[in-house]
């Protein structure tokens, strides 16, 4: 499959004349992909397709195809690899390359084929929005750790790159080299990307200022080194181009607490870091691949930061293409050489994104177009089985800390957990037979996991924080034994001083279940912690973006390991669906997806004393805004127009609300009132709402 853009350029035709031009760069087509190193989807020469559609006002048209009437040259880039940087030599400019008058007598002739020498693939139009610079910073410091070496200090891990304003006499080299910490002495600590250069070269032409960006890379960075820069560089001189799919962000959250403030900022700026066309693990090293773990773990979270709708149905579509022919899903897509497949956690991508997007969107679309992959692949887990229990393989919680998850159990509860979805999904599509094999399939499993890994008394085989998550997210536990299997998750956080010990696959769904069992006080606690291993952890160490390990450094120790040390990983931020799910209580309804009925349902606790957030949903903005004052608690919500919300307030009387200085019976927009265990429900049409109760 390849993506083509479609253009409209009316704007850009001049009377007379026209030219139109085009620089090629190796990109992911023939550039270093990974580990595996150039040339993983096609060769050089690199082929350009353009179709140019005019049509005149009397009605007529013309089409302008790209040809062997085409002429080529080399320019001022010597070299540009997405992973390594690019080489760029001013003085090789051509002036006016790309105008009609323009001399290319010096250019040759193109060498053009109906039948390019290319794996062709499927072409399609981009669904995905395409990459741009959509925010630009300035360095918030500049040192010189040595005599002209300059380290600029961007103030927040970014993705992208730099524009360049500097002059000097021709010939003049300046070498930008990028990285997201320093060392002790205050250099460029680089060790972390591998193989990964990261390095851009700009060769001045001596004209007055000259201003440079780079066309086919981009880095991860919060510091960049400048050598060669002719005299003490100013500030000015570097500005940060944060570069990212261009989605709408559609979240937004804040709390009384700073530090969970910088956590969602973290967590935003790791998505803004790895959203490029692909939900990639990391934008640094060599690697940046779209890890199916990392996405599915992280797709709930965000969701609500941006409108990923568009985003997630192409990258589906690379992990369809990538499915191999015995219905195992890959574990990164687009597919890469040497990389595995059909691991649990990471192939059932394949099915939790398109459930995540029905839910956020109410798109049956995502579903209908991935269903027959969907099953295919549950018939893969299935003969890949004994006796409905996976095998004990594949990569387990990664980066748990010093508490694994048994592979076995882990494969089993996803392959339970996909099974329900996809009955689900066929109920939704109207797959009635589907529905019902899925469905009794699901409860199979369940019964095999309970017979094979579960005491009668809820202890789970491994022990681990992520066996009782699990199995308590999914649904695969008796009733008699959900209490026990969170009474016993409890008690594992207690035993580490009240960390947690989860990796990447654990600690999405951590707090979500604490809260459901009735361990809000837990889940706050694990929120706000900024000993190791947490959230805050990295916080109180100077970070601005989601870490890939929970001690991607410490003061005592130094770097982590650094074959896979990403300062910039947004899967552990997957917590952000607990603050927006939980925290303020923004929840979309299954029965009726895409928010068009709203669930409002905060959890008060912590220590905090308020906390809000909006989403920008299709139908409009859902606010849930909740403060205690004055032995109150204030909860503002905003409903869109053509939907309904159940909203729950924490009081069994419901004649102690008040919306406005008025009691529920005399407010306009309230449907229906239920009171309830602990609680009160209230159905809602759209508006704005401000209730109050007594709250102590």
């Amino acid at each position: 499959r390849i993506q083509y853009q479609t253009y409209d350029v009316t704007s850009m035709l001049k009377v007379g004349d026209n030219a139109i031009g085009a620089i090629l760069g190796d990109g992911w087509y023939a550039g270093q992909v990974a580990h595996v190193g150039q040339y993983h989807y096609g060769t050089h020469p690199l082929w350009l397709l353009l179709q140019m559609e005019v049509e005149y006002e009397d009605g007529s048209r013309d089409v302008l195809i790209s040809d062997d009437k085409w002429k080529g040259s080399t320019g001022p880039i010597l070299f540009s690899d997405f992973l390594m940087g690019e080489t760029y030599d001013a003085r090789l400019e051509l002036e006016g390359w790309n105008y009609p008058a323009f001399d290319d007598r010096s250019w040759i002739f193109v060498e053009s084929s109906r039948k390019p020498k290319f794996p062709v693939g499927k072409l399609v139009s981009q669904a995905d929005p395409p990459v741009k610079v959509m925010h630009q910073l300035s360095p918030v410091e500049i040192s010189q750790p040595e005599p002209g070496t300059y380290i600029f200090d961007m103030g927040q891990n970014m993705v992208g790159w730099v524009r360049l304003k500097v002059s000097g006499e021709a010939g003049t080299k300046i070498t930008l080299r990028f990285g997201e910490m320093l060392n002790g002495d205050g250099s460029l600590y680089t060790e972390n990307l591998r193989t990964a250069r990261q390095t851009d070269v700009y060769i001045l032409k001596g004209q007055g200022e000259e201003i440079y960006e780079p066309h086919f890379t981009f880095h991860g960075f919060r510091y960049v080194e400048v050598t060669g820069f002719p005299g003490a560089p100013k500030f000015h001189a570097i500005t940060g181009m944060v570069a990212y799919s261009s989605m709408d962000e559609t979240g937004y959250f804040e709390c009384s607490h700073p530090m969970v403030n910088q956590l969602q900022s973290n967590i935003l700026w790791s998505q803004r870091g790895n959203f490029l066309s692909v939900p990639t693990d990391c934008p640094q090293r060599n690697e940046r691949m779209g890890w199916t773990g990392d996405a599915q773990i992280f797709v709930r979270t965000a969701c609500f930061n941006m409108e990923t709708i568009n985003f997630y149905h192409k990258w589906m579509r690379d992990v369809a293409d990538a499915q191999l022919p015995s219905g195992a899903f890959t574990d990164v897509a687009p597919q890469v050489k040497g990389m595995g497949a059909g691991h649990a956690a990471w192939g059932d991508a394949g099915v939790i994104v398109p459930w995540a997007i029905y839910l956020c969107y109410g798109d049956k679309g995502i579903i209908e177009e991935h269903y027959d992959s969907m099953t295919r692949w549950i018939e893969y887990l299935k003969v890949n089985s004994k006796k409905l229990i996976r095998p004990n393989e594949g990569y387990g919680d990664w980066l748990n800390v010093d508490d694994e998850t048994p592979r076995d159990v882990m494969g089993t509860a996803y392959f339970a957990y996909v099974t329900n979805l996809v009955s689900k999904m066929a109920a939704v599509i109207g797959r009635k037979q589907d529905e019902t094999k899925y469905k009794k399939l699901f409860k199979n499993i369940k019964k095999a996991f309970v017979d094979a890994f579960v005491t009668p008394e809820g202890r789970i085989k491994g022990d681990s924080q992520t066996c009782y998550v699990l199995a308590l997210k999914m649904e695969l536990l008796p009733d008699n034994l959900r209490v026990a299997a969170a009474k016993r998750l409890a008690e594992k956080i207690a035993e580490r001083d009240g960390h947690l010990s989860t990796g990447l696959v654990g600690v999405s769904y951590l707090l979500p279940v604490l809260t459901d069992y009735g361990y809000l006080d837990v889940a706050y606690d694990l929120l706000t912690k900024d000993t190791y291993p947490s959230w805050g952890y990295s916080i109180k160490n100077g970070a601005t973006t989601i870490w890939e390990r929970w001690n991607s450094y410490t003061i005592e120790e130094g770097f982590g390991d650094v074959g896979m040390n990403s300062f910039n990983h947004y899967s552990l931020g997957s917590v952000g669906e607990w603050m927006y799910r939980y925290m303020v209580g923004i929840e979309a309804d299954p029965e009726q997806p895409g928010y068009k009925h709203i669930i409002i349902q905060p959890h008060i606790g912590g220590g905090f004393t308020w906390a809000k957030a909006s989403y920008e949903s299709l139908y409009g903005q859902i606010v849930s805004h909740w403060e205690l004052k004055n032995e109150r608690l204030e909860l503002e919500v905003e409903i869109p127009p053509n939907t309904t919300a159940s909203v729950y307030l924490p009081v069994e009387d419901a004649s102690q609300i008040l919306e406005g200085e008025k009691p529920l019976d005399k407010t306009d927009g309230i449907i229906e009132i239920k009171e309830l265990q602990g609680k009160t429900l209230l159905e809602v049409g759209s508006g704005k709402y401000n209730f109050s109760v007594v709250y102590r």
